[in-house]
């Protein structure tokens, strides 16, 4: 047993100035309590924010939506708004965890979730992200699961979020709170790819606080959805998983926006596909060239190279079915 300390703060002052003491932030604890428990995390204090107001959904001034960090996965996915505007974000949460853990966890905890590498929760195995310098026993191990884009030698470990594909796809941003004001994160530089320091994940400063995700609004009409393909249908994280939306007018691609889950280190953006797709119309054979770019970059383990094929059909599944010629 490691001793902490537990506050339940009551406004956002009084939560700033616990994170900025070191105080780590829980709401759900869907994720935090469970890495506790394994000793991979061991956090001196923590902080309670679930009271904090911060937990709405509200459309923009331009027709976006906004997030708060303390809604609750099953409360997102719910929503009209979310489900109207937005159904990748609805179909993406709704494919996520278990219903009970959807009750409880929030969006904001989501994103912050640390990954599901089997090597990360087993304190025993080499782990840079859990202990720098120490090696990564997945370079040379059962690596099936892992990372085949956005790798580095320190660390393939993915980003099991499905949620956060959806948000890089529609290229969201991150509103934060922290003792030097308020500031936006561009969700594509909110999550950090490996590189030498994995151990590093988010880009928030000392004592920040998640308040929301926003999306900016999108031309109208947009198609929208999230597929995912993993071992079993039941609580389980993501092989591959592709998150995609499509603005068609007069029958021509005007704006696509896709993502990839399951294969990166982060949430991945696929721009070459989405630059194949604009300005075409849609067609079987435009589904598969713009598929056939998904994997580009991709850095293959002896164990997951079959994941360079099962993205790009995944990409031109989805596409298919968002597109209308599935």
């Amino acid at each position: 047993m490691h001793p902490f300390t537990y506050t339940r703060v009551s406004d956002m002052r009084e939560a700033l100035n616990a994170g900025r003491r070191g105080g780590r932030y829980i709401a759900g604890g869907t994720t935090l309590v469970d890495l506790m428990r394994e000793t991979i995390e061991r956090p001196e204090a923590l902080v309670d924010i679930s009271g904090l107001p911060l937990d709405e959904v509200t459309v923009t001034e331009r027709g976006g939506l906004r997030i708060g960090a303390l809604v609750t996965m099953s409360e997102a996915a719910a929503h009209r708004k979310v489900r109207t505007l937005f159904p990748v974000i609805s179909e993406a949460l709704e494919l996520s965890a278990s219903a009970q853990l959807r009750n409880m966890a929030t969006i904001g905890g989501n994103i912050m979730q640390r990954t599901r590498c089997t090597y990360f929760r087993d304190v025993t195995a080499d782990c840079n992200r859990r202990e720098p310098g120490s090696g990564c026993a997945a370079l040379e191990g059962v690596n099936r699961t892992h990372a085949i884009l956005g790798t580095s030698d320190a660390c393939v470990a993915t980003h099991p979020s499905d949620v956060a594909v959806a948000f890089a796809a529609l290229e969201a941003q991150v509103r934060l709170l922290g003792p030097d004001g308020e500031r936006q994160v561009p969700f594509a530089d909110f999550l950090l790819r490996p590189g030498s320091t994995p151990n590093r994940e988010q880009a928030l400063k000392k004592g920040e606080l998640i308040t929301a995700v926003e999306i900016p609004a999108v031309p109208r009409p947009l198609k929208s959805g999230y597929l995912k393909v993993r071992d079993r249908q039941s609580y389980e994280f993501a092989l591959t998983s592709a998150a995609v939306a499509l603005h068609v007018r007069g029958g021509v691609i005007r704006e696509a926006r896709v993502a990839a889950g399951g294969v990166g280190t982060v949430p991945w953006k696929l721009p070459a596909v989405e630059r194949h797709l604009v300005g075409e119309r849609p067609s079987d054979a435009l589904w598969t060239a713009a598929a056939a770019k998904a994997a580009e970059g991709a850095r293959p383990l002896q164990h997951n190279r079959f994941k360079v094929e099962l993205l790009k059909r995944t990409v031109e599944r989805q596409l298919r079915i968002v597109g209308g010629t599935k």
